[in-house]
């Protein structure tokens, strides 16, 4: 392993490894390294952040410009990006706000903010009725806990190893990422963490032929720890893209309600789209009493998240359990009624599902090819390609795996890596097949050069 911060690329690719300071060094302008200064002079310096690794110009649909003019798909975009960047439908509808009520005081509401209510009711399934809203999904995660625990009278949640819900101190409690919580501690007391699901390296046995034993064993801990109030997951975890095998919800929402657990389920990155439906719970047959969304549903253009929970659990009328000072922005709303009406006009769910369907048959010809690639997985748009040093040991490659983002990023995509050898390909809804041919175009010969 290099010396040089490995435990933090659990998360991400990291800024400060010599791949990152070649790649500045031989791609960079004078005027960019500049910008790039005068960011790092002014910004508190942070792992994934800053430093930077180059300057935005613009963006538009599914690409990005820096500032030499470089175009760069970008395949990674926050998971923001549904509709595609300065999606002109959305920006149209935020202009027509601005010129009406930019801004919603407390004890007011108004009426853009009462019909993204209203349209999430009508998406959502089963009773989930009710909305808080907030400036990010890290504050309606800590909303959904709040609520939890005002509902069951318990405190305690059980969650998820290499689960991510966040930055803030109780969203790392509830986290299972330790390149957040790592000497962050004391956090946030009564979380207990078990096993998740892993479709590739799970040590309670291989996906669909395990007997759910990761379940039974969330089950025991339910049992044992008593006072638990709500187990809170992701329902397909962003970061490296496991996905749940068949009948893992069914058995998590029995054992929920035999023990008076709320479940809440975290879809801030996989929402609105993601996985060929608006919310990724719907493939696999459960409603949850809580769902968090966040991220796109601003349309790539305002912070905006939201709890929706089930109408019984208004319980919290003397409790302010959100109350953020742009809980209720009619700007925000503006954006995403606009982001959900373009997803349905345009009908992206079916164009999703469609252009993902013909991603993974891409994706699984290049795992044929290398056998660099140990595994390929995904959902709608949202893809995992896992590098291996060997199929059997399953060594990761991450040495491998940075040298082919950087490569990449030359030749003009840009993606995510997760715990260091994982490439998380998550394109815009909008894309195209020949822009899916020209990434992986891209890909390949980035893996081939590495491969020689």
């Amino acid at each position: 392993m290099q010396k040089y911060g490995h435990e933090l690329r659990l998360e991400g690719d990291i800024n400060i490894s010599p791949y990152r300071e070649k790649w500045i060094l031989d791609n960079i302008d004078e005027e960019t390294k500049k910008w790039l200064k005068k960011d790092a002079e002014f910004f508190l310096h942070q792992s994934l952040s800053t430093p930077c690794l180059d300057v935005l110009n613009s963006c538009k649909g599914i690409y990005l410009e820096d500032l030499q003019g470089r175009k760069i798909m970008d395949f990674h975009g926050n998971n923001v990006h549904q509709v595609g960047f300065a999606n002109p439908y959305v920006i149209d509808a935020v202009k027509k706000q601005l010129d009406i009520l930019p801004f919603s005081t407390r004890r007011y509401t108004n009426i853009k903010i009462i019909e993204l209510a209203e349209k999430l009711a009508q998406i959502a399934p089963g009773t989930l009725n009710k909305v808080l809203f907030a400036p990010g999904a890290t504050s309606a995660v800590g909303i959904a806990l709040k609520l939890a625990r005002i509902a069951t009278g318990r405190f305690k949640v059980v969650s998820m190893w290499d689960s991510f819900h966040g930055a803030s101190l109780d969203a790392i409690s509830v986290g299972g990422e330790s390149a957040f919580s790592k000497g962050m501690g004391p956090l946030l007391p009564g979380v207990e963490h078990v096993l998740p699901v892993n479709n590739y390296r799970c040590i309670m046995g291989e996906c669909d032929i395990c007997d759910l034993k990761c379940v039974e064993y969330l089950g025991n801990v339910l049992e044992k720890a008593g006072d638990v109030g709500a187990v809170i997951l992701e329902t397909v975890r962003n970061t490296d893209v496991q996905l749940p095998p068949s009948g893992y919800f069914n058995e998590i929402r029995k054992l929920c309600d035999r023990h008076g657990v709320l479940l809440i389920l975290d879809e801030t990155a996989i929402s609105l789209g993601r996985t060929g439906r608006m919310f990724a719970f719907e493939h696999y047959g459960i409603v949850p009493d809580m769902v968090v969304i966040g991220k796109g549903l601003g349309g790539g253009i305002f912070p905006m998240a939201a709890l929706i929970a089930k109408e019984e659990l208004d319980v919290a009328q003397h409790f302010s359990i959100g109350h953020y000072t742009h809980e209720k922005s009619p700007v925000g709303a503006a954006a995403a009624l606009a982001t959900i009406e373009f997803i349905q006009k345009e009908n992206l769910l079916v164009h999703c599902e469609k252009m993902g369907s013909y991603m993974y048959q891409r994706l699984k010809k290049l795992r044929e090819k290398y056998s660099l690639i140990g595994d390929v997985r995904g959902i709608g748009l949202l893809f995992a390609v896992e590098l291996v040093k060997n199929r059997k040991t399953k060594e990761p490659a991450v040495d491998e795996t940075e040298k082919i983002m950087y490569s990449c990023l030359e030749k003009g995509l840009s993606f995510k890596i997760s715990h260091g050898n994982i490439i998380t390909l998550s394109p815009p809804l909008v894309i195209r097949q020949e822009e899916i041919d020209l990434a992986i175009e891209i890909l390949d010969k980035a893996i081939a050069e590495v491969n020689e």
